[in-house]
């Protein structure tokens, strides 16, 4: 054992003496590169030589003196994977470990590149370790998969949710029906009308994590929604956390998501009872503020106008300096090891923009956080007159009223020609465009509306509309889709049609029909 010992000294002597003052300039150009760690180990494994960057890079309790074993400077996770590489020392290894360093980062990462070192004889007396930092790489990539499986996931949702909606509005429509019939209500009818509002809203979540949801903006009275919420947030929150209500009056209205503002208040008061671990008081606030000039909040500017404010405020540790900024950012999170994927803040924001709104947050460390959204006002008075306004048909009381009802889904489009029926319309019904345009030719071009799916076989929804506008121009159009992409919407408004998500109530697929078809109606 002893010679063993003191065999093992007399190599890392040598490998001292090699590595001492009197290096080639090459290698010591390598050795002393600072962007890279490196250290020679001997043939046991223990520390010969190290240089200034892989001090720096490692905690200070670790021992990098001459014969301390190189794998403590490695977290225990990653030292069985080094002592592998180094066993099979005559080969040129790389791994990926580690390393036990000045800061408290668990995801720190090192590249190991273990090259093998041999004497004049061919034996091995040692390697040569190069450690380089791919911390931020390693984070790259991790988002990367992260935001590949996000867009996967999305594309699957898609998918499923046009299939799934098609079901659900066949569904729903067939339980109205039963509904709208002469003598008591059917509770069975009612039953299965719950449960594909239930379905639909499955379908929704799913498309939210796909972040592929199509926001609904409706008229809302914030007041109400809050107040609507709280019940909901008290279960949520817990007992040792206590919620305030400080709603000014009289309310106002945003033009919003109220499925959309609920996630987002919700989301904010999960991070608020995160950040109040022994305890503490929520508070929900809404107000309002008339800006005449641009406001600055950080990172937002808010234009001039009239704003509804609610206010997410909690009583909990606060959110550090350094890290304020950072905390819409995708991905970033201070809850990793707690399952936190980022992703919350992130959605928060995204969904405030993307309803004209601006996101604001404010922290004290020890005394809590504030986040502040800013809503535009709805202008109710406005809104009402407008729509208080008697409509003008566009067809006189004696004109047959025809609508051309286009839908490649037969259950669809049964359920939904039987609904127009009873609302006093004549439907022309057909699978595809192709059919759907013999059936205008033959009836001389009266149709007062078209009503298409989106997605058909051959030519597609907005493709119909163009062409029957050819020969009907200004033609009032309903473009309906199980595809809930906010961005379809959008481009389907911007050509002058009106968007109906599925699955929709047959009900309001009758009212929005008379909408587009009298004049003065806002739709």
């Amino acid at each position: 054992m002893l010679r063993l010992v003191r065999l093992g000294r007399q190599r890392r002597q040598l490998l001292l003496d090699r590595l001492g003052g009197k290096l080639d300039p090459l290698v010591q150009m390598l050795f002393q590169d600072p962007g890279v760690g490196v250290l020679v180990v001997d043939h046991d494994g223990g520390v010969v030589r190290a240089n200034e960057t892989l001090r720096r890079m490692v905690a200070r309790r670790v021992d990098l003196s001459p014969g301390a074993p190189a794998a403590a400077m490695f977290r225990e996770v990653d030292r069985s994977a080094l002592r592998q590489a180094l066993e099979g020392i005559a080969a040129v290894s790389n791994l990926s470990a580690r390393l036990e360093t000045a800061d408290t980062d668990p995801d720190h990462m090192v590249d190991v590149a273990v090259t093998v070192l041999r004497e004049e004889d061919g034996s091995v007396s040692g390697a040569m370790l190069r450690l380089t930092d791919i911390t931020a790489q390693k984070r790259l990539e991790a988002q990367l998969a992260h935001s590949q499986k996000l867009q996967a996931v999305g594309q699957l949702a898609g998918g499923i949710a046009h299939d799934f909606n098609n079901l659900l509005t066949a569904i729903s429509g067939a339980a109205e029906a039963l509904l709208e019939r002469d003598g008591p209500p059917d509770p069975d009818a009612q039953q299965i009308l719950d449960s594909a509002g239930r379905g639909a809203g499955l379908v929704h979540q799913l498309l939210a994590f796909g972040r592929q949801q199509t926001l609904q903006p409706r008229a809302l009275a914030v007041n109400e929604a809050i107040t609507t919420l709280s019940s909901l947030l008290d279960r949520l929150l817990g007992a040792q956390v206590r919620l305030v209500l400080d709603l000014e009056t009289p309310g106002r209205m945003v033009r919003v998501d109220p499925t959309q503002l609920d996630q987002v208040l919700v989301n904010l008061a999960v991070n608020a009872r995160h950040a109040m671990p022994d305890g503490g008081t929520l508070t929900l606030r809404s107000g309002h503020i008339n800006l005449y000039r641009p406001l600055i909040l950080g990172e937002e500017t808010i234009p001039p106008g009239r704003y509804v404010m609610i206010e997410v405020q909690d009583t909990g540790i606060g959110i550090p300096a350094d890290v304020l900024p950072r905390i819409f950012d995708p991905f970033f999170t201070t809850r990793r090891e707690h399952g936190g994927n980022g992703l919350g803040l992130s959605t928060v924001h995204g969904i405030v923009r993307q309803s004209d709104g601006f996101l604001a947050v404010e922290s004290v460390m020890g005394k809590g956080s504030r986040f502040r959204i800013y809503l535009p006002r709805f202008d109710v008075e406005h809104a009402t007159a407008k729509l208080e306004q008697k409509p003008v048909s566009l067809t006189s009381s004696g004109e047959r009223r025809v609508v051309l009802l286009v839908d490649d889904d037969d259950a669809v489009r049964r359920v939904a020609e039987r609904a127009l029926i009873r609302r006093g319309w004549t439907v022309l019904a057909a699978d595809q465009a192709d059919a759907a345009l013999a059936l205008v030719a033959a009836e001389g071009g009266e149709v007062c509306a078209v009503i298409s799916d989106v997605v058909m076989p051959g030519m597609d929804g907005p493709a119909l509309v163009r062409a029957l506008r050819e020969t009907l121009p200004g033609l009032p159009a309903i473009l309906v889709s199980g595809y809930a992409e906010e961005t379809l919407r959008r481009q389907l408004v911007g050509e002058g049609v009106v968007f109906l998500a599925k699955p929709y109530g047959l009900r309001d697929l009758a009212d929005l029909l008379d909408q587009i078809t009298t004049e003065n109606v806002l739709v």
